[in-house]
């Protein structure tokens, strides 16, 4: 019950939580594959992980990103391939391992095939950006889908840079998280081989002996879990957060368990008991004191300094908006400012960043044309079919030079529209010239054909504001 409520809360509170617990099933189905967990117990935490999704489903008015999630799906696919393969933890070492290939490759083909088949019935396509995004993240294919080229373009999304593991190891972090992953990993490889195995051989059974009690359960799932997020880090940096806290639990455990120094000793020939627990003591303490003389005066630098928010324009904005526009006014814009319209005035939003419904999606790429090569009318209809009554220009956004070419938000909008992008550059063959210029510029030029549609009401150094005119 303990397990089934902190499910729930976990899953409850994050819109993500169906990719993490997807994490937690993968490392579930590796140990229970590899005989490292009772298989009672992994059919238990998958029902209850699906049991939890299916609540919060409910809870939040039917949820259908839920249904569809994969995590559903694999642990679905696990329960039905351990029905269909009954003896899966029998015979030989090789005759095992195929079992074992066949059982992974048949939960696969399950997972995709139910989620498939249950996208198609409920009509999803919550997280079909995601996917788009990962298939030409790694390669299988360009894409000119404007959200998955929103991801591809930000650093955030790519792969983990090098440099990380220098900074990393200057905390010792890395090398004591590499030395205890390396012991444990072979610790598994060693037990994982004698449970496919499943030799009886005393000799090798008392070989072995040594390696079971540094692979409790707890420690191969946290093992496994740290290889999941680590291959996730590896592959998109926004990640690295979920590793890099994994890895202080999973080094600290290193450093202050008496198995691992039990082993270490052993295999160097000088275990005793008091031996161990003078370093499983000692080691860590060291460790804490170096730690505290290297950084202790940055953190106490870091710690005097005091600095506030310093953003005058934008300070500027929300004070007129909330002193010049009624309360029920209707404001259209880039997200991550109307984020900020939202929080400080109250006002509401045409759209805004929840990006895992494809409805709010295809809207906010309507609200950007204000950043693409449309007519007036074009955006002045887009824009008053979501009741909008102002909207906000950036220029950090119509000019903007963050990205190199190809990766502004501009060139997006241009490439999903057909259009030939700014500057230049080498362009798809099949896109071409727009009949029109770029809204976000020439609206500014109040030239008739813009301010029959729009009346600029406020202006500084980084945003203009419009009002839209309402024709009857």
């Amino acid at each position: 019950m303990a397990v089934f409520i902190a499910t729930f809360l976990f899953s409850l509170t994050w819109q993500f939580n169906q990719f993490m617990m997807l994490i937690q099933a993968l490392a579930l189905f590796v140990l229970d594959c590899l005989d490292m967990l009772p298989t009672a117990k992994v059919t238990w935490l998958y029902i209850i992980q699906v049991s939890g999704l299916l609540l919060v489903c409910v809870l939040q008015f039917f949820n259908s990103m839920i249904l569809g999630s994969l995590i559903i799906s694999f642990n679905i696919s696990v329960l039905i391939a351990r029905t269909i393969q009954k003896n899966l933890k029998k015979g030989g070492f090789l005759s095992r391992l195929g079992k074992l290939i066949l059982h992974v490759l048949l939960v696969l083909c399950l997972t995709l095939l139910i989620n498939k088949f249950i996208k198609k019935i409920l009509n999803l396509e919550s997280d079909e950006h995601i996917f788009k995004f990962l298939k030409a993240k790694f390669g299988f294919g360009a894409t000119r889908d404007f959200d998955a080229n929103l991801y591809l373009c930000e650093e955030a999304f790519g792969l983990l840079p090098l440099n990380t593991f220098s900074r990393l190891s200057s905390t010792l972090l890395f090398y004591v998280y590499g030395f205890v992953l390396f012991l444990l990993t072979v610790a598994a490889v060693i037990v994982a081989f004698r449970n496919l195995s499943g030799s009886n051989q005393v000799q090798l059974k008392a070989k072995m002996e040594e390696y079971t009690v540094t692979l409790k359960p707890d420690v191969a799932y946290s093992l496994v879990h740290t290889v999941l997020f680590g291959c996730l880090a590896l592959s998109t940096m926004r990640m690295k957060y979920l590793w890099t806290s994994h890895m202080c639990v999973f080094a600290s455990f290193g450093l202050c368990s008496t198995e691992v120094w039990k082993l270490v000793l052993k295999c160097l020939h000088l275990y005793t008991s008091q031996r161990t627990q003078v370093i499983k003591y000692s080691v860590p303490i060291i460790t804490l004191l170096y730690i505290s003389f290297k950084f202790w005066p940055g953190i106490m630098d870091e710690l005097s300094e005091l600095r506030e928010f310093y953003d005058p324009d934008t300070v500027e904005l929300m004070n007129w908006i909330k002193s010049n526009t009624p309360n029920t006014a209707v404001f259209a814009g880039s997200m991550q400012l109307l984020a900020g319209v939202k929080l400080c005035t109250g006002r509401t939003l045409t759209n805004h960043p929840h990006y895992e419904d494809k409805n709010l999606r295809e809207r906010t790429k309507q609200i950007y044309q204000i950043y693409a090569k449309r007519s007036p009318g074009d955006v002045y209809g887009i824009l008053r079919s979501f009741g909008t009554d102002y909207v906000i220009l950036e220029d950090s956004i119509c000019y903007e030079r963050r990205h190199s070419r190809g990766c502004r938000l501009r060139d997006l909008l241009d490439v999903a529209n057909g259009h030939i992008m700014d500057g230049l550059g080498e362009n798809e063959p099949d896109l071409k010239p727009s009949l029109y210029p770029r809204f976000c510029e020439e609206i500014k030029k109040n030239l008739p054909s813009y301010t029959m549609h729009f009346t600029r009401v406020f202006q500084n150094k980084t945003f203009h504001v419009y009002k839209l005119a309402k024709h009857k």
